[in-house]
């Protein structure tokens, strides 16, 4: 018993060695790749998340010509179905899940991280929206940033990305 343990515990630290050696060379060839930094100044998005984001998305930027290609396939845009009178808005079930999945981590981290992502999905859930849409709705937001900032080879820019319009005076008077 007492031997096979220890074969048993042999076998585990090989393979969180290998898991290990894994996630230090995948973040090393991520950082060599050009979009990293515009990747990485995404509030939330580390190297390893990021490394996700960039294999799910690939780096062939006329996969997706325009920002709401890329959230349909990532599952963050909402599918409106309407007949008659009656209209429906339900989350995507079909999706890249790997995308979706890393999406509500990097969503999830960017409450921490940013204020501007913070107040996004306070304004979300304050309009009545669960927990699980509000951060779906923030990483839809997010996604068509990335998709935005990797186009036009810029960095991620909170003051640009979280700007809300000033009501105009009619509207306030109204």
């Amino acid at each position: 018993m007492g031997r096979q343990t220890l074969a048993l515990l042999a076998q585990l630290d090989a393979a969180c060695r290998a898991c290990d050696d894994l996630a230090h060379d995948t973040e090393d060839l991520f950082l060599q790749h050009p979009d990293a930094e515009i990747i990485t100044s995404f509030p939330g998005l580390a190297t390893l998340t990021g490394a996700r984001i960039l294999a799910e998305i690939g780096d062939d930027r006329t996969r997706f010509g325009q920002a709401r290609g890329l959230k349909a396939y990532a599952g963050s845009a909402p599918v409106t179905r309407e007949s008659g009178k009656s209209r429906r808005v339900t989350h995507r079930r079909i999706k890249n899940s790997r995308l979706a999945a890393t999406g509500r981590h990097w969503a999830f981290a960017a409450l921490t991280a940013s204020p501007g992502a913070h107040a996004h999905y306070n304004r979300r859930r304050n309009n009545g929206d669960r927990y699980h849409a509000a951060l779906r709705h923030l990483f839809n937001s997010m996604l068509g940033q990335l998709h935005h900032c990797l186009a036009s080879r810029q960095n991620f820019d909170e003051a640009i990305a979280f700007s809300r319009p000033e009501p105009s005076p009619l509207a306030t008077a109204a």
